[in-house]
């Protein structure tokens, strides 16, 4: 089973996010995206936000 892990702050989700991970999902059997916190920036969204975020973009995706 081959995974991979796609990183970012998602914040907030583009399309080029979607498209990435979209294109990870037709490659590796399972896909991993993963909200990185940076305290460094300033985030419009939390992390918990984030994460919903994905998952509603990403819920037409089985292995994501």
């Amino acid at each position: 089973m081959a995974k991979v892990i796609c990183t970012g702050s998602f914040d907030p989700v583009t399309k080029g996010h979607i498209d990435i991970i979209t294109r990870a999902a037709g490659l590796f059997d399972e896909v991993v995206a993963l909200v990185v916190v940076n305290p460094a920036k300033n985030p419009s969204f939390t992390p918990e936000e984030r994460v919903e975020m994905l998952g509603k973009t990403t819920s037409h995706l089985p292995n994501v």
